[in-house]
């Protein structure tokens, strides 16, 4: 017993002592010790708690060094959406809001001003001063649960300094550009493909289902708004930083100011600045401070009225356009690319520019051996702007698109009223039918991790595949022997494509590539027809019938699935186990059908995610905020100002004990 408590002394002096260095290392930048001397505290930690496993609990340290593998992310449904922002494009547009903001409020107004990072955008959820939960944005509604690779963050904190019964921040999670340009030479080095962006490497990182990988990679969180907050009251944005300062966690950079003039001047100024910061920006962000001014002002149905995003102009240059070549796609489209002198732009080396179709070289007057003004902004792929005629030489070369496609060498051919031209060849072509594949194994498709554009390359060129129903009929020994390869990563892409048989309905009907049915589109369908045998018999007046499809998409699937060789691909997948059904929830009769619920304090049975999970299981609906329409406010133990809410509207209040026995459990 006495070694027990020992013990247990000795931990929680070493937790302490070990947050405190991450604290001065990741967020104040002020490393108190050496490396080693972290990793000897660090190694007495996890000693102990494997000597006592009793002691271990979810805020210690040694848990950010990753545990076992996940199988995959759980959904997790916001308490508040995660909305985006409105885009000013220049300090007219930001004038405009600022009028709109003063008139629609009457009186002056304090704004607030920050860093718009450029990552991934995550919510924490802590309760009782523990983190509990991780979660990417998603569609603002519905994210990712990435709690496990969350806390393999350095300066995330897993115990904030106040036990409130609820604190939940949004942030953004990123990779300093140091560590960026660090992992992409190590990628280069092992032949493996490099991330496009510091943002394209953070958000795999965090999607990551083995947080080991998570927690060798350099990720860092920096936080921007108090979502959620009980037991405590913040009157102001800027009280919210300096909140989120006090529980120690990374703020953003900050200038409150009255002034629209200085605001923009402020936005300008980091415009031209923004490459001296560790990590990328793209533009500023600008919010009303007062909180009751932020409430009259309201929403719209997908961003507030009282914040804006301030947009730095694209960064351009000027480089020598070498060469004219085109890519087949997907869908045919034969679509020409500039081939440029490397530049480097926003942070990263450009050689390539799209330029879309041929009217759009017509138009801007383009010729092979141009000097060039090029544009990137954000995601948008580098694309030619203007030509520089006066440096014009005479030796310049005039483009055509090719008769014949250089990949089947089908005809290329333009139909009257479209901007594209596409090759003719569409179940012949090895371009159509490669990118196809590497459409059908993308994330928001089948999502088969590790079946890249230079694997499906590689397993097409070796004919191992010849369309996407091939990938189930894969065997190891056709894989373990290719190039880059290997016994693990033919293990890990073989469990990977096992396991995309159980991808939902509408990631199937989207990754199929049916014309002009997108994500969207594809959801819709899932939902009206629940299953690919449905679908595939749907007339037009059925399909036309269903809000949001169209004449056109109607038609489209119409014409996939009278295809043979479609049908044959589709019994290919059925009978290689590939789920061809939605799953329907069973919904339990009950109290809870159509009830919606708000969860305040701190319950004893379940966690909140837990009790959110239970009452939807059961029909019912959780809300993040009071109103006439919410039928029962549930209330744990120190419940917040949710609470006083509920009794000025005469709102059901339960006690857990209540709670339990309108679930009927």
């Amino acid at each position: 017993m006495e070694a027990f408590t020992k013990a247990q002394k000795r931990i929680e002096e070493l937790k302490r002592e070990i947050e405190k260095h991450n604290y001065h290392y990741y967020v104040l930048d002020d490393p108190l010790i050496s490396d080693s001397q972290f990793d000897l505290l660090m190694r007495e930690l996890m000693e102990l708690e494997n000597q006592f496993p009793e002691l271990l609990t979810p805020d210690s340290p040694s848990q950010r060094v990753g545990g076992e593998p996940l199988k995959g992310f759980k959904t997790f449904q916001h308490r508040t959406p995660l909305l985006s922002l409105g885009n000013a494009f220049g300090k007219e547009e930001l004038l405009d809001f600022h009028r709109r903001v003063v008139n629609s409020l009457g009186e002056d107004v304090e704004f607030i001003v920050e860093h718009k990072v450029d990552g991934l955008s995550i919510g924490l959820y802590y309760e009782n001063g523990i983190l509990q939960v991780g979660a990417t944005r998603g569609d603002g509604e519905t994210g990712e649960d990435v709690t496990h690779n969350i806390k393999t963050i350095g300066n995330v904190p897993l115990r904030i300094k106040e036990p409130l019964p609820l604190v939940a921040v949004r942030g953004e999670a990123y990779m300093p550009k140091d560590s960026f340009e660090k992992l992409n030479q190590e990628k280069e080095e092992k032949g493996e493909p490099l991330f496009a962006n510091p943002r394209n490497a953070a958000a795999g990182s965090i999607r990551q289902l083995n947080p080991k990988i998570a927690a060798s990679r350099d990720l860092r969180v920096i936080v921007y708004d108090v979502m959620d907050l009980e037991g405590k009251e913040i009157h102001t944005h800027s009280e919210d930083l300096e909140f989120l300062r006090e529980q120690g966690f990374s703020v953003i950079e900050s200038l409150k100011s009255k002034d629209i003039n200085e605001i923009a001047t402020y936005c300008e100024q980091w415009g031209h600045k923004r490459h001296d910061l560790p990590y990328e920006i793209d533009g500023m962000v600008i919010k009303v401070n007062n909180k009751e001014q932020q409430r009259q002002l309201g929403y719209t149905s997908k961003s507030p009225r009282w914040a804006i995003a301030y947009k730095f102009p694209a960064e351009q240059g000027i480089t020598r356009l070498l060469d004219i070549v085109v890519k087949v796609g997907r869908t045919g489209a034969v679509t020409p690319n500039a081939i440029l002198e490397p530049v480097k732009l926003a942070g990263t080396t450009v050689s390539r520019a799209t330029l879309h179709n041929e009217d759009f070289i017509k138009e801007k007057d383009i010729l092979i051996g141009d000097y060039v003004v090029i544009q990137k902004a954000g995601e948008i792929i580098p694309e030619v702007v203007e030509v520089v005629k006066e440096k014009r030489t005479g030796e310049e070369r005039v483009f055509s698109l090719p008769e014949y496609c250089p990949e089947c060498s089908s005809k290329v051919v333009r139909l009257e009223g479209e901007a594209v031209a596409r090759c003719t060849g569409k179940t012949i072509c090895p371009a159509q039918v490669r990118e196809g594949i590497i459409h059908f194994a993308s994330r928001n498709a089948m999502d088969i991790e590790g079946l890249g554009p230079s694997i499906v390359t590689l397993l097409f060129e070796k004919e191992l595949i010849k369309n996407f129903a091939d990938l189930y009929y894969l065997k190891f020994e056709d894989i373990v022997n290719l190039e880059r390869m290997g016994e693990k990563s033919a293990q890990n892409l073989l469990a990977s494509i096992e396991k995309s048989k159980e991808a939902s309905l509408h990631q199937l009907i989207f990754a199929l590539g049916i014309p002009l049915v997108g994500q969207k589109a594809a959801k819709i369908l899932a939902e009206n027809f629940g299953s690919i045998d449905k679908l595939s018999k749907a007339t037009e007046d059925e399909l036309i019938a269903i809000h949001e499809i169209g004449s056109k998409i109607a038609q489209s699937i119409i014409s996939f699935f009278n295809e043979e060789q479609n049908r044959a691909i589709l019994e290919r997948l059925k009978q290689a186990g590939v789920k061809m059904e939605s799953e329907i929830p069973e919904i339990k009769e009950g109290a809870l059908v159509g009830k919606t619920f708000v969860i305040t304090g701190t319950l004893e049975k379940y966690s909140r995610k837990e009790a959110q999970e239970l009452i939807e299981s059961l029909g019912g609906k959780v809300s993040s905020s009071v109103s006439k329409k919410t039928d029962y406010v549930v209330a744990g133990a120190s419940p917040g100002s949710k609470y006083d809410k509920a009794q000025q509207l005469g709102v059901s209040i339960l006690d857990e004990e209540s709670f339990i026995k309108l679930m009927g459990e």
